[in-house]
Protein backbone atom coordinates (compact mmCIF):
# COMPACT_ATOMS: atom_id res chain seq x y z
CA UNK A 1 0.00 0.00 0.00
CA UNK A 2 1.11 3.28 -0.76
CA UNK A 3 2.71 5.63 2.02
CA UNK A 4 0.13 8.35 2.41
CA UNK A 5 2.16 11.68 2.92
CA UNK A 6 -0.50 14.89 3.99
CA UNK A 7 0.58 18.61 3.73
CA UNK A 8 -1.60 20.73 6.16
CA UNK A 9 -1.35 24.35 4.75
CA UNK A 10 -1.13 25.01 1.20
CA UNK A 11 1.25 27.64 0.48
CA UNK A 12 4.83 27.92 -0.37
CA UNK A 13 6.22 25.54 1.81
CA UNK A 14 3.36 22.78 1.60
CA UNK A 15 2.89 23.47 -1.98
CA UNK A 16 7.28 23.07 -2.76
CA UNK A 17 7.13 20.00 -0.33
CA UNK A 18 4.34 18.25 -2.74
CA UNK A 19 6.07 19.17 -5.69
CA UNK A 20 9.19 17.40 -4.72
CA UNK A 21 7.87 14.33 -3.03
CA UNK A 22 5.94 14.26 -6.30
CA UNK A 23 9.18 14.37 -8.43
CA UNK A 24 11.38 11.79 -6.26
CA UNK A 25 8.74 9.27 -5.74
CA UNK A 26 5.04 7.86 -6.40
CA UNK A 27 3.55 8.03 -2.87
CA UNK A 28 -0.09 9.33 -2.00
CA UNK A 29 0.05 13.14 -1.50
CA UNK A 30 -2.66 14.91 0.51
CA UNK A 31 -2.92 18.84 0.59
CA UNK A 32 -5.02 20.08 2.79
CA UNK A 33 -6.45 23.70 3.61
CA UNK A 34 -9.30 25.72 3.94
CA UNK A 35 -8.45 28.75 2.89
CA UNK A 36 -8.50 28.52 -0.55
CA UNK A 37 -9.20 25.64 -2.94
CA UNK A 38 -5.92 26.21 -4.74
CA UNK A 39 -2.31 27.79 -4.54
CA UNK A 40 -1.78 31.25 -5.08
CA UNK A 41 1.06 33.43 -4.55
CA UNK A 42 0.36 35.44 -1.61
CA UNK A 43 2.69 38.08 -1.85
CA UNK A 44 0.61 38.98 -5.06
CA UNK A 45 -2.79 40.02 -3.05
CA UNK A 46 -1.74 43.39 -3.20
CA UNK A 47 -1.47 44.04 -6.98
CA UNK A 48 -5.01 42.58 -7.18
CA UNK A 49 -6.51 44.92 -5.07
CA UNK A 50 -4.30 47.69 -6.67
CA UNK A 51 -6.05 46.46 -10.32
CA UNK A 52 -2.58 45.32 -11.64
CA UNK A 53 -3.87 41.53 -11.44
CA UNK A 54 -6.60 39.49 -11.67
CA UNK A 55 -6.66 36.65 -8.59
CA UNK A 56 -6.57 33.74 -11.41
CA UNK A 57 -3.53 35.29 -12.27
CA UNK A 58 -1.39 34.87 -9.21
CA UNK A 59 -2.46 31.09 -9.92
CA UNK A 60 0.98 29.29 -11.20
CA UNK A 61 -0.74 26.52 -12.08
CA UNK A 62 -3.45 25.21 -14.23
CA UNK A 63 -6.14 23.78 -12.13
CA UNK A 64 -5.82 20.48 -14.29
CA UNK A 65 -1.85 20.51 -12.57
CA UNK A 66 -3.05 19.01 -9.41
CA UNK A 67 -4.90 15.91 -10.59
CA UNK A 68 -2.30 14.94 -13.34
CA UNK A 69 0.57 15.10 -10.79
CA UNK A 70 -2.03 13.27 -8.09
CA UNK A 71 -1.53 15.60 -5.93
CA UNK A 72 -5.01 15.32 -4.29
CA UNK A 73 -6.58 18.76 -2.40
CA UNK A 74 -8.71 18.43 0.42
CA UNK A 75 -10.54 21.89 1.33
CA UNK A 76 -10.60 21.85 5.11
CA UNK A 77 -9.66 22.91 8.37
CA UNK A 78 -7.70 20.32 10.49
CA UNK A 79 -8.77 20.60 14.24
CA UNK A 80 -7.46 18.00 16.49
CA UNK A 81 -3.94 15.43 15.21
CA UNK A 82 -4.12 12.13 17.42
CA UNK A 83 -0.03 11.16 16.87
CA UNK A 84 -0.71 7.82 18.78
CA UNK A 85 -3.46 7.05 15.84
CA UNK A 86 -1.56 9.02 13.23
CA UNK A 87 -5.06 10.75 12.27
CA UNK A 88 -6.61 14.17 11.96
CA UNK A 89 -9.74 15.26 12.62
CA UNK A 90 -11.35 17.78 10.29
CA UNK A 91 -13.98 20.35 11.10
CA UNK A 92 -16.36 18.27 9.40
CA UNK A 93 -15.68 15.52 12.40
CA UNK A 94 -14.75 13.73 9.46
CA UNK A 95 -10.88 12.04 9.95
CA UNK A 96 -7.66 11.61 7.89
CA UNK A 97 -5.10 9.41 8.01
CA UNK A 98 -1.90 9.51 7.49
CA UNK A 99 1.56 7.67 7.24
CA UNK A 100 3.71 11.03 7.46
CA UNK A 101 2.73 14.72 8.30
CA UNK A 102 3.88 18.32 6.98
CA UNK A 103 2.66 20.93 9.11
CA UNK A 104 3.00 23.99 7.03
CA UNK A 105 1.00 26.18 9.11
CA UNK A 106 1.83 29.75 8.33
CA UNK A 107 0.92 33.07 10.35
CA UNK A 108 -1.46 34.94 11.76
CA UNK A 109 -1.09 38.69 12.40
CA UNK A 110 -0.12 39.47 15.92
CA UNK A 111 -2.60 40.61 18.11
CA UNK A 112 -1.89 42.03 21.66
CA UNK A 113 -5.15 42.30 23.61
CA UNK A 114 -6.46 45.66 22.00
CA UNK A 115 -10.06 46.50 22.77
CA UNK A 116 -11.92 46.33 19.88
CA UNK A 117 -8.97 44.24 17.99
CA UNK A 118 -11.88 41.40 16.81
CA UNK A 119 -14.51 44.08 15.40
CA UNK A 120 -16.01 44.22 11.70
CA UNK A 121 -13.26 46.33 10.08
CA UNK A 122 -10.55 44.97 11.43
CA UNK A 123 -8.38 42.97 9.74
CA UNK A 124 -4.39 42.10 8.73
CA UNK A 125 -2.82 41.13 5.35
CA UNK A 126 -2.17 37.63 4.81
CA UNK A 127 -4.98 35.84 3.69
CA UNK A 128 -7.05 35.27 0.37
CA UNK A 129 -10.17 36.25 2.90
CA UNK A 130 -8.50 39.42 4.10
CA UNK A 131 -8.08 40.83 0.70
CA UNK A 132 -11.59 39.77 0.21
CA UNK A 133 -12.93 41.40 3.51
CA UNK A 134 -10.92 44.82 2.43
CA UNK A 135 -12.46 44.85 -0.38
CA UNK A 136 -16.08 44.70 1.74
CA UNK A 137 -14.84 47.80 3.77
CA UNK A 138 -12.85 50.00 1.32
CA UNK A 139 -16.17 50.60 -0.46
CA UNK A 140 -17.38 53.80 2.16
CA UNK A 141 -14.00 54.32 3.81
CA UNK A 142 -13.26 57.69 4.90
CA UNK A 143 -10.00 56.77 6.62
CA UNK A 144 -7.98 53.22 7.46
CA UNK A 145 -5.43 53.38 10.12
CA UNK A 146 -2.56 50.97 10.01
CA UNK A 147 -0.67 49.69 12.79
CA UNK A 148 2.79 48.10 13.10
CA UNK A 149 5.43 49.60 11.07
CA UNK A 150 6.80 46.40 8.81
CA UNK A 151 6.75 45.28 5.19
CA UNK A 152 3.13 44.22 5.44
CA UNK A 153 2.14 47.42 6.73
CA UNK A 154 3.68 49.59 4.16
CA UNK A 155 2.25 47.43 1.47
CA UNK A 156 -1.06 48.03 3.22
CA UNK A 157 -0.38 51.78 3.36
CA UNK A 158 0.40 52.05 -0.47
CA UNK A 159 -3.02 49.83 -1.55
CA UNK A 160 -5.01 51.77 0.24
CA UNK A 161 -3.60 54.79 -1.40
CA UNK A 162 -3.66 53.54 -4.84
CA UNK A 163 -7.38 54.06 -4.12
CA UNK A 164 -7.35 57.27 -2.45
CA UNK A 165 -7.84 56.40 1.00
CA UNK A 166 -6.63 58.57 3.44
CA UNK A 167 -3.99 56.45 5.84
CA UNK A 168 -2.55 56.89 9.56
CA UNK A 169 0.47 54.87 9.57
CA UNK A 170 0.90 54.57 13.84
CA UNK A 171 4.47 53.09 14.54
CA UNK A 172 5.54 52.37 17.91
CA UNK A 173 9.44 52.80 16.75
CA UNK A 174 11.02 56.37 16.71
CA UNK A 175 11.70 55.68 13.20
CA UNK A 176 10.63 53.71 10.43
CA UNK A 177 11.44 49.91 10.57
CA UNK A 178 14.83 51.29 12.73
CA UNK A 179 15.04 47.91 14.36
CA UNK A 180 16.25 46.27 10.74
CA UNK A 181 17.53 48.80 9.09
CA UNK A 182 20.29 51.47 9.85
CA UNK A 183 19.27 55.17 10.61
CA UNK A 184 20.47 56.63 7.24
CA UNK A 185 18.24 54.08 5.54
CA UNK A 186 15.12 54.39 8.12
CA UNK A 187 14.82 57.92 7.56
CA UNK A 188 14.75 57.84 4.42
CA UNK A 189 11.95 56.00 4.65
CA UNK A 190 10.41 58.27 6.74
CA UNK A 191 10.33 60.84 4.44
CA UNK A 192 9.96 58.79 1.36
CA UNK A 193 6.35 57.95 3.09
CA UNK A 194 5.13 61.30 4.38
CA UNK A 195 5.71 61.94 0.32
CA UNK A 196 3.37 59.53 -0.60
CA UNK A 197 0.76 61.77 1.58
CA UNK A 198 0.58 58.76 5.08
CA UNK A 199 0.10 60.81 7.58
CA UNK A 200 2.63 58.49 9.67
CA UNK A 201 2.74 59.06 13.24
CA UNK A 202 6.17 57.43 15.13
CA UNK A 203 6.32 56.82 18.66
CA UNK A 204 2.48 56.37 18.00
CA UNK A 205 0.66 53.03 19.72
CA UNK A 206 -2.56 51.86 19.51
CA UNK A 207 -4.87 51.92 22.47
CA UNK A 208 -7.98 50.90 21.54
CA UNK A 209 -10.51 50.43 18.76
CA UNK A 210 -14.15 51.87 19.34
CA UNK A 211 -17.32 50.63 17.66
CA UNK A 212 -20.10 52.28 15.97
CA UNK A 213 -23.53 51.10 17.19
CA UNK A 214 -23.31 47.92 14.26
CA UNK A 215 -20.21 46.70 16.09
CA UNK A 216 -17.89 48.12 13.19
CA UNK A 217 -14.78 50.33 13.82
CA UNK A 218 -15.55 53.69 14.42
CA UNK A 219 -12.49 54.48 15.57
CA UNK A 220 -9.17 54.09 17.26
CA UNK A 221 -7.60 55.80 20.42
CA UNK A 222 -3.71 56.88 20.31
CA UNK A 223 -2.22 55.59 23.50
CA UNK A 224 0.09 58.49 24.27
CA UNK A 225 -2.13 61.67 23.05
CA UNK A 226 -5.33 60.31 24.42
CA UNK A 227 -6.56 61.80 20.73
CA UNK A 228 -9.20 59.73 18.94
CA UNK A 229 -9.07 59.46 15.26
CA UNK A 230 -12.24 58.41 13.15
CA UNK A 231 -11.52 55.76 10.33
CA UNK A 232 -13.09 52.54 9.15
CA UNK A 233 -10.72 50.07 8.67
CA UNK A 234 -7.85 49.13 10.73
CA UNK A 235 -4.84 46.97 9.27
CA UNK A 236 -3.24 44.99 12.08
CA UNK A 237 0.31 44.21 10.65
CA UNK A 238 2.55 44.55 13.96
CA UNK A 239 4.01 41.22 12.85
CA UNK A 240 2.90 37.75 12.58
CA UNK A 241 2.76 34.33 14.95
CA UNK A 242 3.46 31.37 14.07
CA UNK A 243 -0.51 29.71 13.26
CA UNK A 244 -0.25 27.03 16.07
CA UNK A 245 -3.15 27.11 18.16
CA UNK A 246 -4.70 24.25 17.47
CA UNK A 247 -2.60 22.38 18.46
CA UNK A 248 -1.78 23.23 22.02
CA UNK A 249 -3.94 19.81 23.10
CA UNK A 250 -1.48 18.17 20.73
CA UNK A 251 1.77 16.11 22.46
CA UNK A 252 3.82 18.26 19.40
CA UNK A 253 6.72 19.89 21.39
CA UNK A 254 6.39 24.39 20.43
CA UNK A 255 7.86 26.95 21.71
CA UNK A 256 6.44 30.35 19.72
CA UNK A 257 6.49 28.25 16.65
CA UNK A 258 6.16 23.89 16.11
CA UNK A 259 10.09 22.94 17.39
CA UNK A 260 11.89 21.14 14.99
CA UNK A 261 15.19 19.98 14.50
CA UNK A 262 18.36 20.99 11.47
CA UNK A 263 16.20 17.65 9.71
CA UNK A 264 13.10 19.78 10.07
CA UNK A 265 11.70 17.08 12.01
CA UNK A 266 9.30 17.38 15.41
CA UNK A 267 9.47 15.26 18.38
CA UNK A 268 7.94 12.59 16.21
CA UNK A 269 9.82 10.88 13.76
CA UNK A 270 7.00 11.11 11.35
CA UNK A 271 5.76 14.59 11.89
CA UNK A 272 7.66 17.54 10.07
CA UNK A 273 7.52 21.35 10.60
CA UNK A 274 8.77 23.78 7.63
CA UNK A 275 7.28 27.58 6.47
CA UNK A 276 6.53 30.00 9.04
CA UNK A 277 5.42 27.98 11.72
CA UNK A 278 8.64 26.40 11.99
CA UNK A 279 10.89 26.82 15.38
CA UNK A 280 14.87 25.57 14.94
CA UNK A 281 15.50 24.61 18.23
CA UNK A 282 19.24 25.58 17.79
CA UNK A 283 19.98 28.44 15.90
CA UNK A 284 21.38 28.50 12.12
CA UNK A 285 24.27 30.97 12.47
CA UNK A 286 22.55 34.45 12.71
CA UNK A 287 19.15 33.61 11.85
CA UNK A 288 16.21 34.21 14.10
CA UNK A 289 15.16 30.47 15.24
CA UNK A 290 11.50 31.23 12.99
CA UNK A 291 11.63 33.09 9.72
CA UNK A 292 8.55 34.07 8.28
CA UNK A 293 10.13 34.25 4.81
CA UNK A 294 9.24 33.24 1.44
CA UNK A 295 12.15 31.94 -0.09
CA UNK A 296 13.30 30.13 3.65
CA UNK A 297 9.70 28.46 3.44
CA UNK A 298 10.25 27.23 -0.17
CA UNK A 299 13.96 26.02 1.12
CA UNK A 300 12.21 23.76 3.75
CA UNK A 301 9.48 22.14 1.14
CA UNK A 302 12.71 20.87 -0.79
CA UNK A 303 14.34 19.92 2.26
CA UNK A 304 11.79 17.55 3.52
CA UNK A 305 10.53 16.30 0.37
CA UNK A 306 14.34 14.61 0.18
CA UNK A 307 14.06 13.54 4.04
CA UNK A 308 10.55 11.67 3.07
CA UNK A 309 11.99 10.62 -0.48
CA UNK A 310 15.17 8.70 1.34
CA UNK A 311 17.54 11.15 0.75
CA UNK A 312 17.79 12.41 4.89
CA UNK A 313 18.94 16.07 4.34
CA UNK A 314 19.77 19.14 6.50
CA UNK A 315 18.34 22.55 6.22
CA UNK A 316 20.85 24.57 5.07
CA UNK A 317 19.70 28.01 4.08
CA UNK A 318 23.00 29.35 3.17
CA UNK A 319 23.70 33.24 3.40
CA UNK A 320 21.14 35.70 4.51
CA UNK A 321 19.40 37.70 2.10
CA UNK A 322 16.01 39.24 1.30
CA UNK A 323 13.78 41.92 -1.12
CA UNK A 324 11.17 44.12 -0.28
CA UNK A 325 9.41 47.63 -1.94
CA UNK A 326 8.85 50.43 0.37
CA UNK A 327 6.28 52.50 -1.99
CA UNK A 328 8.36 52.87 -5.19
CA UNK A 329 11.73 51.92 -3.66
CA UNK A 330 13.28 48.56 -3.76
CA UNK A 331 15.65 47.16 -1.28
CA UNK A 332 17.72 44.16 -1.19
CA UNK A 333 19.90 43.04 2.05
CA UNK A 334 22.81 40.34 1.44
CA UNK A 335 24.24 39.02 4.22
CA UNK A 336 24.38 41.29 7.79
CA UNK A 337 23.83 44.51 7.87
CA UNK A 338 22.59 45.62 11.75
CA UNK A 339 20.43 48.83 12.60
CA UNK A 340 22.07 50.94 14.87
CA UNK A 341 20.25 50.25 17.78
CA UNK A 342 21.61 46.11 17.77
CA UNK A 343 24.57 46.90 15.66
CA UNK A 344 27.47 44.71 16.98
CA UNK A 345 30.83 46.31 18.04
CA UNK A 346 32.73 44.67 15.52
CA UNK A 347 30.50 45.94 13.02
CA UNK A 348 31.06 49.30 10.81
CA UNK A 349 29.32 50.58 8.15
CA UNK A 350 29.65 52.41 5.31
CA UNK A 351 26.52 54.59 4.11
CA UNK A 352 26.48 56.22 0.57
CA UNK A 353 23.43 58.45 -0.48
CA UNK A 354 22.50 59.81 -4.02
CA UNK A 355 22.57 63.31 -3.51
CA UNK A 356 18.65 64.27 -5.00
CA UNK A 357 17.64 60.67 -4.67
CA UNK A 358 16.01 57.62 -3.23
CA UNK A 359 19.14 55.62 -3.67
CA UNK A 360 21.65 54.43 -1.51
CA UNK A 361 23.91 51.78 -0.13
CA UNK A 362 25.19 50.35 3.49
CA UNK A 363 27.75 48.47 3.28
CA UNK A 364 28.91 46.52 6.70
CA UNK A 365 32.20 45.17 7.33
CA UNK A 366 34.60 43.96 10.42
CA UNK A 367 36.53 46.88 11.84
CA UNK A 368 39.75 44.54 12.45
CA UNK A 369 39.79 41.90 9.58
CA UNK A 370 37.73 44.47 6.95
CA UNK A 371 35.81 41.59 6.16
CA UNK A 372 32.69 42.01 4.04
CA UNK A 373 29.90 41.51 6.05
CA UNK A 374 26.80 42.48 4.02
CA UNK A 375 24.66 45.27 2.31
CA UNK A 376 21.81 46.70 1.91
CA UNK A 377 20.28 48.17 -1.56
CA UNK A 378 17.72 50.55 -2.26
CA UNK A 379 16.78 51.89 -5.93
CA UNK A 380 19.94 50.37 -7.19
CA UNK A 381 19.71 46.36 -8.62
CA UNK A 382 22.43 44.14 -7.67
CA UNK A 383 23.10 40.16 -8.30
CA UNK A 384 22.00 38.13 -5.20
CA UNK A 385 24.50 34.98 -6.62
CA UNK A 386 27.55 37.46 -6.54
CA UNK A 387 27.08 38.28 -3.44
CA UNK A 388 26.52 35.32 -2.13
CA UNK A 389 29.91 33.77 -3.60
CA UNK A 390 31.90 36.94 -2.29
CA UNK A 391 30.12 35.67 1.72
CA UNK A 392 31.04 32.04 0.93
CA UNK A 393 34.62 33.67 -0.43
CA UNK A 394 35.04 35.67 2.38
CA UNK A 395 35.71 38.75 0.46
CA UNK A 396 36.86 42.07 2.28
CA UNK A 397 35.17 45.17 1.98
CA UNK A 398 37.95 46.60 -0.16
CA UNK A 399 37.40 43.98 -3.31
CA UNK A 400 33.48 44.56 -3.01
CA UNK A 401 34.02 48.20 -3.48
CA UNK A 402 36.34 47.73 -6.37
CA UNK A 403 34.13 45.16 -8.03
CA UNK A 404 30.56 46.55 -7.47
CA UNK A 405 30.13 47.17 -10.99
CA UNK A 406 30.11 43.42 -11.11
CA UNK A 407 26.75 43.03 -9.21
CA UNK A 408 24.80 45.89 -10.76
CA UNK A 409 22.06 44.95 -12.81
CA UNK A 410 19.75 47.64 -13.81
CA UNK A 411 18.86 48.18 -16.93
CA UNK A 412 21.21 49.57 -20.01
CA UNK A 413 20.76 53.28 -19.98
CA UNK A 414 20.00 53.61 -16.44
CA UNK A 415 22.23 56.19 -14.49
CA UNK A 416 25.30 54.29 -12.79
CA UNK A 417 26.72 55.29 -9.12
CA UNK A 418 29.55 52.62 -8.92
CA UNK A 419 32.09 55.56 -9.29
CA UNK A 420 30.38 57.91 -7.03
CA UNK A 421 30.10 55.39 -4.49
CA UNK A 422 34.05 54.53 -4.68
CA UNK A 423 34.83 57.80 -4.65
CA UNK A 424 33.02 58.55 -1.74
CA UNK A 425 34.45 55.69 0.15
CA UNK A 426 37.61 56.67 -0.81
CA UNK A 427 36.97 60.01 1.10
CA UNK A 428 36.10 58.25 3.82
CA UNK A 429 38.33 55.77 4.48
CA UNK A 430 41.52 57.72 3.75
CA UNK A 431 41.93 54.83 0.47
CA UNK A 432 42.85 55.29 -3.32
CA UNK A 433 40.51 51.88 -4.64
CA UNK A 434 39.50 52.69 -8.31
CA UNK A 435 36.65 50.42 -9.54
CA UNK A 436 37.04 47.28 -11.99
CA UNK A 437 36.25 47.28 -15.54
CA UNK A 438 33.08 45.12 -15.40
CA UNK A 439 33.27 41.64 -16.37
CA UNK A 440 30.81 39.99 -18.43
CA UNK A 441 33.11 36.75 -18.45
CA UNK A 442 33.20 37.02 -14.55
CA UNK A 443 29.29 37.83 -14.75
CA UNK A 444 28.73 34.73 -16.90
CA UNK A 445 30.46 32.10 -15.31
CA UNK A 446 28.43 32.89 -11.90
CA UNK A 447 24.84 32.57 -14.32
CA UNK A 448 26.00 29.10 -15.41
Amino acid sequence: MEEHIVIIGNGISGITAARHIRKNSNKRITIISGETDYFYSRTALMYIYMGHMKFEHTQPYENWFWEKNRIELKKAYVTHIHTDKKELVLDDQSTMAYDKLILALGSKPNKFGWPGQNLDGVMGMYHKQDLDLLEQYSVDCNRAVIVGGGLIGIELAEMLRSRNIPVTFLVRESSFWNGVLPDGESEMINKHILEHHIDLRLSSNLQEIKADENGRVKSVIIQETGEELPCNIVGLTAGVSPNIAFLKDSEIETGRGILVNRYLETNFNNIYAIGDCAEQRDAIGQRRPIEAVWYTGRMMGETVAQTICGNRKQYNPGHWFNSAKFLDIEYQTYGWVFSDKIKPDYQETFHWMAPCSKKCITVAFHKESKLFLGINTFGIRMRHEIFDKWLTEKRDVFYVMEHLKDVNFDPEFYEQYEDMIINYFNSEYDTSLKTKKRSWKRILNLSN
